[in-house]
C-alpha cells in the first residue's frame, strides 16, 4: 500500500518528517517498509495486515495519524455547483441479492466532457503506480486511493433499458471485462447487469461495453458495499485481482459508499464540467449495525502490563472513532466505527489502547500464576514422541493453523475428524492474505516447508509436526471439531551411521518405522497398516493406519498430481495420524523379566509366496501357531527377479527360539520350523525357496 506524504497532510496537520512519520506509524502497528523521496514529496510503502482494510487509503491512515499526534481530521470539501433533475428519471436500480450487496448507491452526472485529467491528478495517480485513463475514470481511482471506497463509472447511455440490476450471473453468461478478456461467469458470482446482460463483475471489474470513452456524455457513478466472501471467491475463480477486489474482499466501510460517491461526483463536475442529479439512489434496506463492545480498564494492564486511566482509554478510543455508550470506573462500553471491521471483542479494544500508549513501554515480564507448574495431560508422552523422531533424524516444523483455499480439495482429512466428513472452518478476517481456511491436515504446511528446503538446495529432508487440525461441526452453532495430529514427511537420501555417503533413498518403510517407534516410545498398543486408496497418495503405495479396529490416519507416497503442484521431482513420503487418539489410550503396563539364562537358536526362512501376500499377514499367521519358545519374528528381505516365478516373490524372515528352563535341541527347533512351514503353506501356499 502506497501513501503520499503531501496528500496525507491535507487531511491532518503534523510536524513529522517523512521518515519520522514512518517510524511512528510502524510503532502503532502500521508497518512502513520503505520511504521513497520523489518530486518534493515522499511515498510511504506500508505493509498492512489483512485485518486492517480501513488503512487502505489516505483517509484511513490519516485517522491513525490524527489519533497519534492529537490533531483533528479534516475532510475534503464537497461542493456540487450544477444540478439537473432527479436520478429516478434517468435510471432504475434493483438489488436481487441484498445478502451479497447490502448497500448500493448510484448518481448520474450529465453533459460531461471526457478527456485528459489535469496535471495534479495524473501526477498523484502515477506516483501511486496508477495509469491515467481519462478524467472520469481517473476521478474514481483517485477517490478509491483517497477514501478507500471503490467506485465505478458507467456510460449511462449504454445501459440497456436504463436499468441496473444487482443479481447472480446466469448459466452461460459471459462478459468482456475492462482488461479486454472475455470471461465466463459462474452461477455463484454477483454481477451488475442492465436489462439484458452483465455490465460489471460486482466488486472486481467493470465491463468494456459500458465503459466511459471519448464520446461519453452521461455517466452513472456506482458506489456500493459487497459481501467480502463473495468478492473473494469471484476474484479467485476468475483469477482477476484488482484494486477494488483487494479492498472489498477484506471488508469495506458500508457507511462510506454515499460519502465517496458525493466526493467523486463533485470532482467530475469540477474537472469534466458535468451537471449532477439533485439526488442519488441509495438502497440500504438493512443497515449494518456494529456491535457494542465492553472493556474492563483493568484488562489493559493485565494483558499488556501498561497502566492506563479510564480518561486515557476513552481519549484514545474516541480519537480512533469509537463512540462511547457507557463510561464507568469498572466498565467502558463503545460502538466500533463502521470502518473497523477487525474490532469485535474486548481484546481488540485492549490492542487499540496498547498501540497508542506505545508498544515500547511494555516491559519484559512473565504473567503472574496462581498454580504450581505442572505438565499438561499427556505431555510426557508428547515429549517421548518428539525425542524419538529427533533421534531418527526428523526435524520438528511449526506451521500456521491457516491454509490457502488452493489446498481445499487436495488432502484427505483424518477419519476421526468430524467422522471423516470434514468441512473446512472458514476464517472471516484472515491475518495472512489468502489463508482463509483453518487446516484440516498438517501435510500442506509440511510440504510447503519441503518446497522451501528444495529451493534453498537442501534435498534430504525429514520433518514432523505435532499440532491441531480443525473441521466445521455438523450441528449448526456448535463449536468446530478439533483434534491433535501428528504428521511426517520424508524425501531424499538416508545417511546411515558410520557411512561417508548415502547408500539408499528414503522410502515408505522409513516413515512407517518412525511411526512404529513413536508408538513404542509412548508405550501404546502397536499400529497396523492396511493397503487402501487415499486421494492425496499414490495408488498402490498408500495404506490406512489402524489402531485396534479404528482407522486413525494414512501413510504412503505423495500422489503425482499433488507432487506436480508443489513441483516435486523426487518421491516424497508422508504420513498423518490422530495423535490425540494415542494419548487417549492408557499406556501399557511395563512388565519386567529377568535376563535369559539360556542361549537362543536363530533360524532364517526364505519362502516363495504370492506377491499379494503381505508381511503383516505372514507374521500374524506364525503368531497364531502359539509356539511358546518362539520369541521373535523379524523381516529380513523381499526379492523379485531371476529364479522367482512371475507374480511371486521371495520373502526372508528370521525366527528366534528360546526356552526359559533349558537349552533347546536342534531337533526341537526343526520340528517347530516344520510346523511354521506347514502353517504358511496351508494359509498362503508358501514353499521353501530352493
Amino acid at each position: 500500500m502506497l501513501i503520499l506524504y503531501n496528500w496525507l497532510r491535507e487531511f491532518v496537520e503534523f510536524d513529522l518528517a517523512p521518515r519520522q512519520l514512518a517510524e511512528r506509524l510502524t510503532m502503532i502497528g502500521l508497518a512502513v517498509d520503505a520511504v521513497h523521496e520523489r518530486d518534493e514529496d515522499a511515498i510511504l510503502e506500508l505493509d498492512l495486515t489483512a485485518n486492517r482494510p480501513d488503512c487502505l487509503s489516505h483517509l484511513g491512515v490519516a485517522r491513525e495519524v490524527a489519533a497519534m499526534v492529537g490533531a483533528t481530521l479534516k475532510m475534503p470539501a464537497v461542493r456540487i455547483a450544477a444540478l439537473c433533475g432527479h436520478i429516478g428519471e434517468l435510471v432504475s436500480v434493483e438489488v436481487e441479492e441484498p445478502q451479497l450487496c447490502p448497500r448500493y448507491t448510484a448518481r448520474a452526472v450529465r453533459n460531461v466532457r471526457v478527456g485528459p485529467s489535469p496535471k495534479w491528478l495524473t501526477e498523484r495517480l502515477q506516483k501511486l503506480g496508477q495509469r491515467p485513463i481519462n478524467n472520469v475514470t481517473d476521478v474514481t481511482n483517485y477517490v478509491l486511493h483517497e477514501q478507500g471506497q471503490p467506485l465505478h463509472a458507467f456510460d449511462l447511455d449504454r445501459l440497456r433499458g436504463q436499468r441496473v440490476v444487482v443479481r447472480r450471473a446466469r448459466a452461460g453468461e459471459k462478459i468482456l471485462t475492462l482488461d479486454g478478456i472475455e470471461r465466463e461467469l459462474g452461477a455463484e458470482m454477483l454481477v451488475i447487469a442492465d436489462a439484458e446482460r452483465p455490465v460489471a463483475v460486482a466488486g472486481v471489474m467493470g465491463g468494456e461495453e459500458t465503459a466511459t470513452h471519448a464520446e461519453t456524455r452521461n455517466v452513472l457513478i456506482e458506489s456500493a458495499y459487497f459481501d467480502p466472501l463473495s468478492v473473494r471467491k469471484t476474484s479467485r475463480a476468475l483469477d482477476l485481482h484488482t484494486e477494488s477486489s483487494y479492498r472489498f474482499e477484506r471488508g469495506a466501510d458500508p457507511e462510506a459508499a454515499l460519502r465517496a460517491q458525493e466526493r467523486a461526483v463533485a470532482l467530475i463536475c469540477e474537472i469534466a464540467g458535468g451537471e449532477a442529479t439533485e439526488d442519488a439512489i441509495d438502497l440500504y434496506p438493512q443497515p449494518i449495525v456494529r456491535p457494542l463492545i465492553s472493556l474492563r480498564p483493568a484488562r489493559v494492564e493485565r494483558l499488556t502490563g501498561l497502566q492506563a486511566t479510564v480518561e486515557q482509554i476513552v481519549a484514545i478510543l474516541s480519537a480512533l472513532g469509537f463512540q462511547e455508550r457507557v463510561v464507568e470506573r469498572e466498565r467502558i462500553e463503545v460502538v466500533a466505527p463502521s470502518w473497523r471491521v477487525d474490532v469485535e471483542r474486548e481484546e481488540d479494544l485492549v490492542e487499540e489502547v496498547a498501540r497508542h500508549l506505545s508498544y515500547e513501554r511494555i516491559a519484559e515480564a512473565l504473567p503472574a500464576s496462581s498454580t504450581v507448574g505442572e505438565h499438561l495431560p499427556g505431555e510426557e508422552r508428547r515429549r517421548a514422541a518428539r525425542r524419538t523422531l529427533a533421534t531418527l533424524g526428523f526435524d520438528e516444523a511449526i506451521n500456521f493453523s491457516f491454509i490457502n483455499e488452493v489446498y481445499e480439495q487436495d488432502f484427505v482429512p483424518l477419519p476421526t475428524l468430524s467422522e471423516g466428513n470434514a468441512q473446512f472452518v472458514i476464517v472471516r478476517n484472515p491475518i495472512i492474505e489468502g489463508a482463509t481456511l483453518m487446516r484440516a491436515s498438517l501435510i500442506p504446511g509440511l510440504l510447503e516447508a519441503v518446497r522451501r528446503n528444495f529451493n534453498q538446495g537442501t534435498r534430504d529432508v525429514r520433518l514432523f509436526e505435532l499440532g491441531h487440525v480443525f473441521a466445521r461441526a455438523s450441528a449448526p452453532g456448535a463449536r468446530p471439531c478439533e483434534r491433535e495430529s501428528l504428521a511426517l514427511v520424508a524425501t531424499g537420501a538416508a545417511l546411515e551411521e558410520g557411512r561417508a555417503a548415502a547408500t539408499r533413498q528414503l522410502d515408505f518403510y522409513d516413515v512407517k518405522g518412525a511411526l512404529e517407534a513413536v508408538v513404542d516410545a509412548m508405550n501404546a498398543p502397536p499400529l497396523e497398516f492396511k493397503p487402501a486408496p487415499v486421494a492425496h497418495l499414490r495408488e498402490g503405495q498408500a495404506a490406512q493406519i489402524l489402531f485396534g479396529d479404528e482407522t486413525i490416519g494414512f501413510i504412503g507416497r505423495l500422489a503425482e498430481k499433488v507432487a506436480t503442484r508443489f513441483k516435486f521431482k523426487p518421491p516424497v513420503y508422508v504420513a498423518e495420524l490422530d495423535f490425540q487418539r494415542l494419548l487417549e489410550t492408557p499406556p501399557r503396563a511395563v512388565r519386567y523379566a529377568p535376563l535369559p539364562r539360556y542361549p537362543a537358536i536363530v533360524r532364517d526362512l526364505s519362502l516363495i509366496v504370492e506377491r499379494r501376500v503381505a508381511w503383516a499377514d505372514v507374521r500374524q499367521a506364525i503368531g497364531e501357531l502359539n509356539l511358546t519358545p518362539l520369541r521373535r519374528i523379524e523381516f529380513v528381505d523381499a526379492y523379485e527377479g531371476q529364479s522367482v516365478p512371475e507374480g511371486y516373490r521371495s520373502l526372508t524372515l528370521r525366527l528366534e527360539y528360546r526356552a526359559d528352563d533349558r537349552t533347546l535341541r536342534d531337533d526341537e527347533v526343526d520340528e517347530m520350523q516344520e510346523r511354521v512351514l506347514r502353517g504358511l503353506h496351508e494359509r498362503f501356499g508358501a514353499r521353501l525357496r530352493q
